[in-house]
């Protein structure tokens, strides 16, 4: 586990804005959401995330410089920052892997693939590795082929890393942790069982992922980062109807830490790595559900019958995720993105 909570207002809030360019340009936020500069104009060599990712250790300081000039001037003259504008953080990264966290999701989960838990679930974690080469902005469509293929969210944190070198501890890999963000870890549920009974894993069945707006180191979140989890609830609703707000650090078996350390036991991770925990689920109903099967499979163990169930996302059905801190300032900005089901090129 990580030490003491960073100390509330420091740290960083970044974006990317759409440019025309693969990678965007790189913004400072402030800490209300509600004025951006470009990091170039405190930092030349700024242009990207991944720049400042590849040497976070001298740029990260001198953006928080930055940052600290900006605040004292009260962001004077700065525009207002507009979250369509925005494109994922890292539009496109070196790794998206994903774990699996939180019990009472496998238990459920498990449950609907009608497959026991994997063994020793609770002595490492389980992973996969996803597509990092598309990465969605925060109300960029969810574009599906067929809504047979059971469009289902799955709201998650991950964490955007440093360099983590082989063998790394998990106190080490603490101190590789640069960002956390939020997102939507779309799957096609329809999809699924097929890929995994060719003993391969995912493919098909995991579309593109989205990204809330702003990326926020854990000095920024201040003691919503306890623990080295996102210490808050994440709030979900889909077309206007709230949904779910599990809480992101109750029931975890493992934390960021632990999963950096599990990944780099036989490999490196390269700066710009986005890692996840999976999707968020607390064994209270009352919490709700992060994901549509999760929901479901609760409601066939309470006798809803089939033509009951929550149904899958349609075209045109909306999807809104956001975390939010205890006076109600948003923390990464919201995914806010429609369904789009459209035969492909």
């Amino acid at each position: 586990m990580t030490g003491a909570a960073p100390t509330p207002g420091a740290g960083l809030r970044l974006a990317t804005r759409r440019n025309g360019q693969r990678d965007g340009e790189l913004m400072l936020v402030n800490a209300g959401a509600s004025h951006w500069v470009a990091a170039s104009a405190g930092l030349a060599h700024a242009p990207t995330l991944q720049a400042v990712l590849d040497d976070w250790a001298s740029m990260a300081p001198a953006l928080e410089r930055f940052g600290a000039q900006l605040d004292a001037g009260g962001w004077s003259g700065a525009p207002g920052f507009d979250a369509a504008q925005c494109m994922a953080p890292l539009p496109r990264a070196y790794q998206w892997a994903d774990a699996s966290v939180y019990r009472n999701h496998a238990r459920l989960i498990y449950q609907w693939r009608k497959e026991p838990i994997p063994p020793r679930y609770e002595q490492e974690p389980l992973v996969y590795q996803g597509g990092s080469d598309v990465l969605l902005g925060p109300q960029d469509d969810i574009v599906a082929v067929d809504e047979a293929h059971q469009i289902d969210l799955e709201a998650e944190v991950a964490v955007i890393t440093t360099d983590v070198p082989m063998g790394s501890s998990a106190a080490q890999a603490a101190d590789c942790i640069a960002l956390v963000v939020l997102l939507n870890d779309v799957s096609l549920r329809g999809l699924i069982p097929g890929e995994l009974a060719k003993g391969f894993g995912f493919y098909q069945s995991k579309p593109a992922s989205s990204f809330a707006p702003l990326a926020v180191t854990p000095a920024a979140l201040g003691a919503a980062w306890k623990d080295g989890m996102l210490d808050l609830p994440v709030r979900i609703e889909v077309n206007g109807q709230w949904f779910g707000a599990p809480h992101a650090n109750a029931e975890a078996i493992f934390n960021f830490p632990q999963i950096l350390a599990h990944l780099a036991r036989t490999r490196s991770l390269a700066a710009g790595s986005i890692v996840g925990a999976g999707t968020i689920s607390n064994a209270d109903p009352a919490a709700g559900s992060a994901c549509i099967t999760e929901a479901r499979v609760r409601q066939q163990l309470a006798g809803v019958p089939e033509s009951g169930l929550v149904p899958y996302l349609r075209h045109g059905d909306r999807v809104r995720i956001e975390a939010l801190e205890s006076d109600g300032r948003t923390v990464f900005g919201a995914i806010d993105q429609r369904v789009s089901v459209r035969t492909p090129r």
